[in-house]
């Protein structure tokens, strides 16, 4: 991919990092650092990868947790494997069991939403299919900060008292005690600059890392979880933790000018990013700043939501096949329903036939897009309590309507935001990228890609260039920074545009991608304390 390093009108933030041996991006620095330091010790970019999202989990908390799900993409020895490690809805939890219990929809907090944790398996599957070092090793980083603390950065302060807040009025019942003792042992979340400890999340790793993650799907851990559910009367259960596994999935792409963007398949909602640039591929967009690139590719995103949200759920209880979903008369069709004006968006009908994300790369090749998060920032505001295993609130995205496609089921993987993304190009890796935020993640993936593909942006502008973002009907939200007359025409061709002061809502995304040269160039996001640490 070639582009010019200073060709983007804006002026960046930072300037794309240039290295040759490794390289780590992720939106926390201490994080990326241990990454790179197990790089330097001999191991390879999946190790890297593995001590990099272990890392976020004590040095991020206010994204991802233990109590986690994770996806990964994995570029070695010339093939691109998928990984899916969500976890299902507890056996026992149903529709039925909802209503009798007096719930009309599935509530944000609390036990009822807490789905199987899937991040630990992640890293042991990993460790075990692709890594050189022993996990041992490889969590040293993260149990070191959660044993002896870390300063707590600016972004990552500012997010934890917003949690606290909500928290503070909101999970008000006994079940919630352990989060604040865990993460806010003072009354009050931590300052920026102070330092945070946790000798739970220090144990929990420690016990992982011995046992290659059994410890806690078989062992004290999954006891210690089982044991916390079933005094609040939760729904997941030690059986439920004990029947887990991984799936090792064929990641779905597109070809888009060229290059083949890839994606996991649904559960994950990578699928969105792919039926964008399926319809957008069509189009001719000969400048980034004009009000038609804008217009079509909000467009294209309110159709490619549309379809995914009417399909995307388990892949084995999909009622439709992705190759219909992507393919190119299904594209045709919905492409040739953008005109010069917004238009509300639709499910079509095919034709027959709160979130951190890494990237890693080292000499030796390898490359790994990583994603892992508890949703929702903290998740559902539960914490085993002195595991400091705060459990994510995935089971919120399911439907409680029983002739919905991603509709609850005891078993049964929801709808996922969470997307990692590669980029290849005649059957070559390009690299690993990914936009995180909730269902920002594919319309930040549609940008990035475009912004490289299409306008010849380097990875660090890539990220840095204004972002929108598609909220709901006409609805979209647009960084301060986008043009004042785009904004002006964007709302007389019918958009409602919002411009929002607050850029933590469009994205925080990393890029690491291999030039012409060999030489690894990479990228991390403005929007928070993002770092690129390479040798």
């Amino acid at each position: 991919m070639k582009y010019d390093a200073l060709s983007y009108p804006y002026p960046s933030r930072r300037v794309p990092l240039y290295a040759n041996n490794g390289m780590v991006a992720t939106s926390q620095p201490l994080a990326a650092q241990a990454g790179l330091e197990i790089l330097k010790k001999g191991g390879n970019a999946i190790d890297a990868a593995i001590a990099t999202a272990a890392c976020l989990t004590v040095v991020e908390p206010t994204s991802n947790g233990i109590g986690g799900d994770a996806f990964a993409l994995v570029w070695t020895n010339g093939q691109l494997h998928g990984l899916n490690a969500s976890g299902p809805a507890p056996k026992a939890l149903s529709i039925d069991a909802l209503k009798q219990a007096g719930y009309s929809e599935i509530p944000k907090f609390g036990l009822v939403p807490v789905t199987v944790p899937g991040a630990p398996s992640a890293w042991a599957q990993l460790s075990r299919r692709f890594g050189k070092l022993p996990l041992t090793e490889v969590l040293r980083p993260a149990i070191e900060y959660a044993a002896n603390g870390y300063p707590v950065s600016p972004t990552l302060g500012m997010y934890w008292k917003r949690a606290y807040r909500l928290y503070k009025e909101q999970c008000v019942e006994p079940e919630f005690a352990a989060w604040f003792e865990t993460f806010a042992p003072d009354g009050r979340a931590p300052e920026i600059g102070e330092m945070w400890r946790s000798k739970g999340h220090a144990s929990t790793l420690q016990a992982i890392a011995e046992t290659n993650a059994e410890a806690f799907y078989r062992g004290e851990i999954a006891e210690q979880i089982d044991q916390f559910s079933k005094q609040y009367g939760g729904f997941l259960s030690i059986e439920d933790l004990l029947d887990y596994q991984p799936e090792w999935v064929k990641p779905i792409h597109v070809n888009y000018r060229g290059y083949d963007v890839w994606e996991i398949p649904p559960n994950g909602q990578g699928l969105v990013a792919l039926l964008a640039l399926n319809i957008l591929k069509g189009f001719d967009f000969p400048a980034k700043d004009a009000v038609d690139t804008y217009h079509k590719q909000i467009e294209a995103i309110k159709l490619a939501f549309a379809d995914g949200k009417r399909w995307i759920t388990d892949v084995r209880h999909m009622g439709i096949s992705v190759e219909r979903l992507l393919s190119e008369a299904f594209a045709a069709e919905r492409r040739a329903l953008i005109k010069d004006t917004a238009i509300q968006p639709e499910p079509g009908t095919p034709p027959q036939g709160g979130t951190v994300y890494l990237a890693t790369a080292d000499r030796e090749g390898n490359m790994v897009s990583f994603i892992q998060s508890n949703y929702m920032g903290f998740g559902s505001g539960l914490v085993v309590p002195g595991t400091g295993i705060s459990l994510q609130n995935r089971g919120h995205n399911f439907s409680l309507d029983l002739s919905h496609e991603n509709r609850l089921e005891p078993g049964k993987k929801t709808y996922h935001t969470i997307i990692p993304g590669f980029l290849t190009k005649d059957d070559q890796a390009v690299g690993p990228f990914g936009v995180m935020g909730g269902f920002m993640q594919p319309q930040g993936h549609v940008q990035v890609v475009m912004n490289a593909i299409d306008f010849h942006l380097n990875p660090q502008a890539a990220l840095d260039a204004p972002r929108w973002q598609w909220m709901e009907g006409m609805k979209v939200q647009v960084e301060r920074n986008i043009p004042e007359h785009i904004v002006q025409e964007l709302a007389r061709r019918g958009h409602n545009i919002q411009v929002s002061l607050d850029s933590g809502s469009f994205g925080r995304g990393q890029v690491i991608w291999r030039n012409e040269h060999g030489v690894l160039v990479g990228g991390t996001e403005p929007r928070t304390d993002g770092c690129v640490a390479a040798w």
